[in-house]
């Protein structure tokens, strides 16, 4: 029998804790953070609609750190259980040459919108009538999995405008600034405060064969503002990234970065705290265009007058 190397950690929660245990996850794993969820479909032609509760998994390395890392996890999830109660962790040991094929299984292509493919890198075959985004799930927050990035990526093919550049606020993994360059944008700039992201951006933009229009740095608003990137304001923003965070963005001039006549896309935004958005938005001059549901997630849509 092989030696086990990997110790795999789950915990199942509902879909407004999930994001918050990803994080906490990604602090201690080395390949990432799968999220995933039970899909309903109604017919043959049916997308699928996810729904219950969600499961997180993460694996940790199983070496002589293996009993501090573990206890500095569930310390972790504790302080974290105290916010609102969590489920005890679940553990499980991986044999070594059977971890990754464990850890991949959770990945599967997910379709968006009309014309949107969300493939894991492994993935060699696909429908060949929809655009694949390619992305390493092992990499950064935005692997297409959670409904928040799914929403979002849905609106990035709607409001795209071809030839057009698009600036994107808290790019994570930088999936929605390659979805937006494979549906015809002309440049996008993707920033992050978390050099993580910004490395796994531009490995992603690599591999899909966009990385000479994505521009990524360690930044936000007020980096993008003060000149210190190649857009200053585009067409579309996009901004998947929590409420309150984007909440306080609008004080730092995120609602400044769209063109008259733009749209700024939000999404990372729960049901309930959807109207506080749109009102941080509309004070600072922003119109409504929409709001999109999935769960207990939305997405919602500004204009610039």
């Amino acid at each position: 029998m092989a030696e086990a190397r990997w110790l795999e950690v789950s915990l199942t929660v509902d879909g407004e804790m999930a994001e918050a245990v990803s994080e906490v996850l990604n602090r201690f794993v080395s390949q990432g953070v799968v999220v995933e969820q039970a899909v309903r479909y109604n017919d043959a032609e049916d997308l699928g609609t996810p729904y219950g509760p969600v499961k997180v998994y993460g694996y940790l390395v199983i070496d002589e750190h293996i009993e501090e890392t573990r206890q500095r996890l569930e310390e972790a999830l504790y302080f974290l259980g105290r916010i609102q109660p969590l489920p005890e962790p679940e553990f499980r040991t991986i044999a070594d040459e059977n971890w990754m094929e464990s850890w991949k299984q959770h990945y599967h292509p997910i379709p968006i919108g009309e014309k949107l493919l969300i493939l894991p890198a492994w993935v060699e075959e696909y429908d060949p009538a929809r655009i694949p985004v390619r992305i390493d799930p092992s990499m950064a927050f935005g692997t297409g999995t959670h409904p928040t990035t799914q929403l979002c990526m849905a609106m990035v093919e709607k409001y795209t405008r071809p030839g057009k550049p698009v600036i994107d606020v808290g790019c994570g993994s930088g999936i929605l600034s390659i979805a937006a360059l494979k549906l015809g944008a002309r440049k996008a700039v993707g920033v992050d405060i978390d050099n993580a992201s910004v490395k796994a951006t531009d490995e992603n933009a690599e591999a899909n064969g966009v990385a000479e229009h994505l521009e990524c740095g360690v930044g936000s608003v007020r980096e993008l503002r003060q000149g210190h990137f190649s857009l200053r304001r585009a067409p579309v923003v996009v901004a998947n990234i929590l409420a309150p965070v984007i909440i306080r963005l609008f004080d730092d001039g995120l609602a400044d970065l769209v063109e008259h006549g733009g749209t700024l896309v939000l999404s990372g935004i729960l049901a309930e705290q959807a109207s506080g958005v749109e009102a941080a938005g509309q004070a600072k001059g922003l119109e409504f265009v929409e709001r999109v549901q999935q769960n207990d997630w939305v997405a919602i849509v500004l204009r610039q007058p």
